[in-house]
C-alpha cells in the first residue's frame, strides 16, 4: 500500500514539475514569485538598512551623494578611490539621492537584493534550456535557490554578477553555435561583457576562459568582441588614470586583499580571524592604515602592502600552501560546521557534482565549455584572500541547475522503474 502510494506522489510530482516547466515564461514568473515572496516574508520583521557609511560601499555612496565624488571608503577621509568597481556604489548612491537615508530606502535596497536573486533563480529554467540541460533540470535548480534564503544580505553585486555571467554563458554559446556573427552582436556583446567588469572585475577571469577556447576553436582573434570590451572599459580606466596617474583594472586593492589573508596572524576564514581578534591592517578600520593612505595615496599604499603580502609568500612557502587549500576548501564546501546552513552548503556541492558526472557525456564541446569554465576560473582570486559566504553567490546559480540535473535524474530513473515494474 505504501508502495501505491509512493509511486503515485512520485507520477504527481514529475507531473507537476513537467507542466510547470513545459515553457520557460510560466516557469520564470512562478519561480520569480516564489523565491520574491520567500524572501519578502523571511525578512518581514528586520527593517533592512542601507548598506552603512562604516563599510566602504556605504561610505562611497555617501560621498557620492555629498560631493558628487567616488571617494574616501575608509575610516578617515583620503580623497578619490578606486577600491571598489563603481557600479555598486553607484547604485546605493542613487538610491540614496532619490530617497535620504530614511527606512523607505533601505526597503528599497532590499527590494533591490530580492529582485536580483530572485532573477537568477527564475532564469535557470530558459538558461538550462539553452545549455541543453533541460528546462526540467533548471526549473528543479530554480526552486532549490528560491528557497536558499540565508545567503541574501547586502551585497557587493554578487545578484547583477550572477546574472550577467549567466546571460554571459548563453550568448557565448549562441555565437559559437552560429555560423556566422554580426558586427553589432559581437560589439554589444563585448560591451555588456565590459560594463558587467565594472560590477564584479573577476568576470574577467571567466572571459579570458572563454576567449582562449574561441582563439583555439576558431583560430583568429575576436576582434570586433574585444573592441566592444575594451571601449566599456575606457572611461573608468581614464578617469583612474586622470585621478591616480597609473593604469589598472577597475581596482586597485588587490594588494590589501592579498595582504589580509596572506600575513602573520591570517586564516582561512574573516570569521576565524575575527573569532581570534586578529587585526587586519585595513584602513576602513584601522586610523593607522587610513593615514597611510593619506601619505602615500591610495595607490601606492596598495603596492605597498602587495610587497608585503609577496614577501611573506615567499618567507612562509607551507603556511601559504596550507591557507589556500583551506580556502579552496571552504568555498565550496562552507564553514563546516554544524549548522542547516552549512550542511546545506555541503550538500549543494556534492549534488552539483553528481550533477556534472551525469550531463557531461551528453553536451557538446561548447557546451561544456560555458558550464566548466566559470567554476574552474571564477573562484580562482578567492583561494588567495580570506573566505566569506558571499563570495560564491555569483556562481551559486551553476551548482543549483547541477543539482537539479542530478534531482531530475533520480526522478527520471524511478520513473523508469516504475514503468518497468508496472510492465512486470
Amino acid at each position: 500500500m505504501r508502495t501505491t502510494f509512493g509511486i503515485f506522489v512520485l507520477k504527481k510530482l514529475r507531473s507537476a514539475l513537467n507542466w510547470l516547466a513545459g515553457s520557460s515564461l510560466p516557469a520564470f514568473i512562478f519561480i520569480f514569485i516564489l523565491a520574491f515572496g520567500i524572501r519578502a516574508y523571511s525578512s518581514r520583521h528586520d527593517l533592512y538598512l542601507l548598506p552603512s557609511p562604516e563599510r566602504e560601499l556605504g561610505a562611497i555612496a555617501r560621498a557620492l551623494v555629498d560631493s558628487g565624488q567616488f571617494a574616501n571608503p575608509y575610516v578617515i577621509e583620503t580623497g578619490p578611490t578606486a577600491h571598489l568597481p563603481p557600479i555598486p556604489p553607484a547604485i546605493v548612491a542613487l538610491i540614496y539621492y532619490l530617497f535620504g537615508n530614511t527606512w523607505q530606502a533601505g526597503y528599497v535596497f532590499a527590494g533591490f537584493i530580492f529582485m536580483a536573486s530572485s532573477l537568477i533563480c527564475a532564469l535557470l529554467p530558459w538558461i538550462a534550456d539553452r545549455l541543453g540541460a533541460g528546462r526540467q533540470a533548471g526549473f528543479v535548480g530554480g526552486l532549490m535557490g528560491a528557497f536558499m534564503v540565508e545567503l541574501e544580505q547586502p551585497t557587493h553585486g554578487e545578484g547583477l554578477a550572477g546574472i550577467l555571467l549567466g546571460l554571459m554563458l548563453v550568448a557565448f554559446l549562441k555565437r559559437w553555435n552560429s555560423e556566422r556573427n554580426s558586427m553589432i552582436g559581437s560589439m554589444a556583446l563585448g560591451l555588456g561583457i565590459g560594463i558587467s567588469f565594472h560590477i564584479q572585475p573577476v568576470l574577467l577571469l571567466t572571459f579570458l576562459g572563454f576567449l582562449t577556447f574561441e582563439i583555439w576553436r576558431s583560430k583568429k582573434l575576436p576582434g570586433i568582441l574585444m573592441a566592444g570590451v575594451i571601449l566599456a572599459c575606457i572611461p573608468w580606466a581614464w578617469r583612474n588614470y586622470i585621478v591616480f596617474h597609473d593604469f589598472f583594472f577597475i581596482r586597485d586593492n588587490l594588494g590589501l586583499e592579498l595582504r589580509m589573508g596572506n600575513s602573520p596572524g591570517a586564516a582561512a576564514t574573516f570569521e576565524e580571524m575575527d573569532r581570534a581578534g586578529h587585526r587586519y591592517k585595513h584602513p576602513r578600520v584601522d586610523l593607522m592604515e587610513a593615514r597611510k593612505v593619506q601619505d602615500l595615496g591610495e595607490t601606492e599604499y596598495m603596492r605597498e602592502a602587495l610587497d608585503e603580502s609577496l614577501a611573506w609568500i615567499q618567507d612562509n612557502p607551507l603556511e601559504f600552501f596550507n591557507l589556500t587549500f583551506m580556502r579552496f576548501v571552504h568555498f565550496w564546501f562552507g564553514f563546516l560546521i554544524p549548522s542547516p546552513t552549512s550542511a546545506f552548503v555541503f550538500a549543494l556541492t556534492i549534488l552539483a557534482m553528481l550533477g556534472i558526472r551525469r550531463v557531461l557525456p551528453s553536451l557538446t564541446l561548447p557546451q561544456r565549455i560555458v558550464l566548466l569554465t566559470p567554476l574552474l576560473t571564477y573562484p580562482l582570486i578567492y583561494y588567495l584572500v580570506p573566505f566569506m559566504p558571499r563570495y560564491r553567490i555569483p556562481i551559486d546559480w551553476i551548482l543549483f541547475l547541477l543539482a537539479g540535473i542530478e534531482i531530475w535524474g533520480w526522478l527520471h530513473l524511478l520513473k523508469r522503474r516504475d514503468e518497468a515494474i508496472c510492465v512486470s
